[in-house]
């Protein structure tokens, strides 16, 4: 069974300081760390506690939530990003946050919407950054679309990572399943820009 590593996730502030506080949860893209989205921290709302997990697989110089190995780009097999997001759920399942928000990038971004097909109850607010949402119907397809929690969806027009049929199923399986809320950045890449940052912060500040 999959498991994170409790010793390797980077908080906002000690533990002492954590209660009576909501959890924002952060994930990183493939082959990173982290540490990557955790510098984005001190730009992004102060009353919710940051957690910066790291993924479960090393995997070319860093870290992954599933291999690349027998997933295609934009493609991953379902029970592989099911397998990351019960690890996930899992390790929230041992803490006491009454109230969880998520924001991923890349890889980590298609986590965050696989978390909300998991518990389509349990997340205040997500932000899937450079993202996609994996293929195939999902148990909790139906019900997430019943509730409908607030997403923000954030993605470049020069993004050459996330192929354009990863790009076109998000595009039409969000606004079904989730308020979302979509941002298209002009000539940004696979990265986030100060105008992106500046919008799902926006967005968090209201639903975080």
């Amino acid at each position: 069974m999959m498991q994170l590593d409790d010793s390797a996730i980077l908080w906002s502030a000690p533990e002492r300081e954590r209660a009576g506080r909501p959890l924002l949860v952060l994930m990183h893209g493939y082959a990173s760390h982290e540490g990557d989205l955790f510098g984005m921290s001190p730009g992004l709302p102060l009353e919710p506690v940051i957690a910066s997990l790291r993924a479960p697989i090393a995997e070319n110089g860093g870290w992954a939530w599933w291999s690349r190995a027998d997933s295609p780009s934009g493609n991953p097999p379902m029970q592989r990003v099911d397998e990351a997001a019960s690890a996930v759920i899992d390790w929230l399942d041992t803490l006491a946050y009454t109230r969880v928000s998520l924001l991923g990038f890349s890889q980590g971004a298609a986590m965050a919407l696989q978390l909300l097909r998991h518990a389509p109850t349990r997340f205040a607010a997500t932000v899937s950054l450079s993202g996609f949402v994996a293929a195939g119907e999902h148990a909790g397809d139906g019900p997430l679309a019943a509730v409908r929690p607030p997403v923000f969806w954030g993605r470049g027009t020069e993004d050459a990572m996330i192929p354009s049929d990863a790009v076109d199923r998000t595009a039409a399986w969000l606004p079904e399943h989730a308020d979302a809320t979509i941002r298209i950045y002009e000539r940004l890449g696979h990265s986030i820009s100060s105008a992106e940052l500046a919008d799902f912060t926006a967005f968090l500040h209201q639903h975080a």
